[in-house]
């Protein structure tokens, strides 16, 4: 496990240098109108004057090397025209927590409703719980989210009492951005985890349990709802990052001083500094976001989802691996892997199933 993970954190920050450096390249193509706030007025010797003090005349092997060493020490140079001389970190530090707070707040609300609705359509498949649902993601992924964003501000700015500009200080503030950018993944978990536990409904182990009598309700909950969980798990990290990062049109709707439309500004007023910074940033989530995916913590949410996926890289607690229901074992150490909810229906007897005592 620790020498994949290596590999996934080696190739992600070759990943990172080639994206950043590239930017970096291909802004040093661009106009030299983005380094200066009064070009217009700038005579020619100033302007050369003003690149050479940049470095921005040197080689450009020369700057990538400049411009590494100086994000490596936190300094990812300063705004000319956004800001006038003021740090590029500075500026995302100030702008980064309120977007962070309003992602955790979406991601939550997301699970907390998206979870369970695909868990009732998923279990109540073809009846009303799933008819209702069904209608609910359709009308969320049909429908462009700038309209029902509208009529989100529309009517919910009424019914709370709060006005366009945003304020921090005040709760009320807070809902209807965090709802409405918590829509799309309250749609997305509901959906695929209503598949995935409709894909699971069908499997043998589940025929196998309702032959022993074990009730519906337990199946669902106790063995489709955890397996079904196990492709979403490694998407939430991701998702929840991209979530952080703000979105664009949400808090430039509800007037959010965050990272949404930050790129986007940045790039039509020619701002390169603050773009190439942006830029970093914004590939950091993302590939951190790929590595939590497959690391510790999200294998550790994949063995409460389905502890049989997990069973392989514990070490054997008896030389049998025979744990059928010895007080000692789990169904961890099944000797069929991913195949703990057979393993919950044997007899509570380690004689049932291996020859070897455990110790």
């Amino acid at each position: 496990m620790l020498k994949y993970l290596a590999k996934r954190i080696g190739r992600s920050i070759l990943t990172l240098f080639v994206i950043v450096t590239l930017v970096f390249c291909l802004l040093r193509l661009m106009p030299v109108e983005g380094y200066f706030a009064n070009y217009e007025k700038m005579t020619e010797a100033q302007i050369q004057a003003g690149l050479q003090s940049m470095g921005l005349l040197d080689p450009l092997p020369v700057q990538i090397g400049r411009f590494w060493w100086n994000a490596l020490h936190g300094d990812l140079g300063v705004s000319h025209i956004y800001k006038v001389n003021a740090s590029v970190t500075g500026i995302l530090a100030k702008k980064l927590p309120i977007s962070i707070q309003m992602g955790v707040f979406a991601m939550l609300l997301s699970l907390v409703i998206g979870i369970p609705m695909g868990l009732l359509m998923g279990r109540f498949k073809n009846r009303w719980p799933d008819k209702i649902g069904t209608a609910i993601i359709v009308l969320i992924q049909a429908v462009p989210a700038a309209v029902y964003y509208l009529y989100i501000q529309m009517y919910g700015t009424t019914a709370l009492g709060v006005g366009l500009l945003f304020d921090a200080s005040d709760w009320r503030y807070w809902v209807l951005p965090v709802c409405s950018m918590s829509l799309g993944n309250v749609a997305f978990y509901a959906m695929w985890l209503r598949r995935y536990m409709v894909d699971e409904s069908n499997k043998d182990y589940v025929r196998l349990a309702l032959a022993k009598g074990v009730s519906e309700s337990n199946i669902a909950l106790r063995h489709i709802f955890r397996n079904a969980m196990v492709p979403l798990v490694q998407y939430i990290p991701s998702a929840f990052l991209n979530t952080v990062v703000g979105s664009i049109y949400i808090e430039s709707l509800y007037s959010i001083p965050g990272m949404g439309g930050l790129l986007v500004t940045c790039v039509q007023r020619h701002d390169n500094t603050m773009v190439q910074g942006i830029v970093l940033l914004y590939a950091c989530v993302g590939i951190i976001g790929l590595i939590l995916g497959t690391s510790r913590c999200c294998w550790q949410a994949l063995c409460w989802a389905a502890p049989g996926a997990w069973h392989w890289a514990l070490p054997p607690r008896c030389s049998a691996r025979c744990c059928s229901g010895c007080p000692r074992c789990t169904p961890l150490l099944s000797p069929w892997p991913l195949s703990w909810p057979h393993t919950a229906l044997w007899p509570v007897s380690c004689t049932a199933r291996c020859s070897t005592p455990c110790p």
